[in-house]
């Protein structure tokens, strides 16, 4: 039988998502669990990589298993194996085409900021104390929700056909001293989230316009947009699947 295992982990202490040699990663943590649990080699897919240093708050999982399980129980004792950095938040049968990677509707991240320096952010928030227009950010926004084509925001070494993304929600928030900016999209390319934001920045801080903003997308080109913002503000917030995946 085919499971769906919905997880959320703190990514400070990991080399990213996705399992590689000779480097802590969350997936190698969890194909251990799994596999020490079920007394058989188990190899979990993701929904997709997160980087080194990023959270999730929902990330989702597959596995086969030959015997039917009881999820409660397997939640029990992975929650119970599992360093206190990762979290199982629910196990759920699902039809033995449905793929946690390629029938993903859409994916959400969170890029977290704070303006004042905190200790408890540390690692959570990345701490930016310049003003920023947010007004000037979200006409950005309002941009990228209609574009398509998102090379330049892109990491350049990346195995992918096409870079075309469908943006769903692109919004900056204020909550008191945070900033938050949520986006979702179909999907995502590497790098893409902390790409914009770092590019947004610019906007904000007014050593960009809106117009030369837009030239940065139509450029396709990577070394014209801004920087790559550090990792630990950013999370893998939410996935929606097709409710008919489920059994």
């Amino acid at each position: 039988m085919r499971y769906f295992i919905e997880i959320t982990y703190d990514g400070s202490n990991y080399h990213g998502w996705q399992i590689q040699n000779n480097a802590n990663t969350v997936q190698g943590i969890l194909n251990e669990a799994l596999s020490k649990i079920l007394r058989t080699e188990i190899s979990t897919i993701g929904s997709g990589r997160t980087d080194t240093g990023v959270h999730a708050q929902m990330q989702v999982v597959h596995l086969d298993h030959e015997e039917e399980l009881n999820e409660e129980r397997l939640s029990a004792k992975l929650n119970s194996l599992l360093p206190q950095d990762i979290a199982v938040n629910k196990i759920m049968p699902v039809n033995s085409e449905a793929s946690a990677r390629f029938d993903a509707i859409s994916r959400a991240y969170t890029y977290k900021m704070h303006r004042h320096k905190n200790p408890f952010l540390y690692g959570k928030s990345y701490y930016f104390s310049q003003s920023l227009d947010l007004e000037a950010m979200n006409h950005c926004c309002e941009l990228i929700l209609k574009w398509t084509d998102f090379e330049a925001m892109s990491k350049v070494k990346t195995e992918v056909n096409n870079f075309n993304c469908e943006i769903f929600e692109a919004l900056w928030q204020k909550h008191n001293d945070d900033i938050e900016f949520n986006v979702s999209a179909n999907r995502f390319l590497r790098g893409m989230v902390r790409a914009l934001v770092g590019t947004m920045i610019e906007v904000g801080q007014g050593r960009m316009t809106l117009e030369e903003f837009k030239k940065v997308l139509e450029s396709n080109d990577r070394t014209k947009a801004g920087r790559s913002v550090p990792a630990h503000g950013l999370y893998l917030r939410d996935i929606i699947y097709p409710k008919d995946i489920y059994l």
